[in-house]
């Protein structure tokens, strides 16, 4: 036995249903583009273990420091052999978006002849400059200051121009 219009007021339903749902699944999927701040970090390269340098006194040896941060990035020879750990992290808002570098560090252990640790720098970048951020001081210029720029325009973000 059929009902007149019955089934209309059915498929009304069933089609406000749908709509509703659409909508809610909609409003979940846009939700997760901007209303829930999901930023997406992605680190290259060298990444710090946090409390290491503490364990490199200085006067510790080669041997000591490899086996604390193991194998460096790059070596340099200027005064003595130096040790480069590099690392870059970026960071995006949404999976379609690029990513943009929010920092990049440069470890540098400096040895003396002997092999012994003479220094730690952790460079970083500060108002545009070279910055230890262990010393506290900006770097002013020399070979190392000439090498350090090679380092951070190598791997993707230069400061200085050019």
């Amino acid at each position: 036995m059929r009902v007149p219009g019955l089934g209309s007021s059915i498929n009304r339903h069933r089609r406000a249903v749908l709509t509703v749902a659409l909508v809610l699944t909609g409003a979940v999927a846009l939700g997760g583009c901007g209303g829930l701040n999901t930023r997406e970090t992605l680190a290259r390269g060298y990444v710090l273990p946090a409390g290491a340098l503490e364990q490199i006194p200085i006067g510790a040896s080669q041997e000591q420091v490899l086996i604390v941060l193991g194998t460096p990035s790059t070596v340099a020879t200027i005064n003595g052999d130096v040790f480069y750990y590099i690392s870059q992290k970026s960071e995006r808002s949404a999976a379609f978006m690029p990513y943009e570098v929010v920092d990049q560090r440069v470890v540098g252990v400096y040895f003396n002849k002997d092999k012994k640790v003479v220094r730690l720098a952790n460079y970083g970048l500060k108002d545009g400059k070279i910055f230890d951020f262990v010393s506290g001081k900006t770097e002013t210029g020399g070979n190392e200051l000439n090498y350090l720029r090679g380092i951070f325009k190598n791997v993707g973000f230069n400061p200085f121009g050019g």
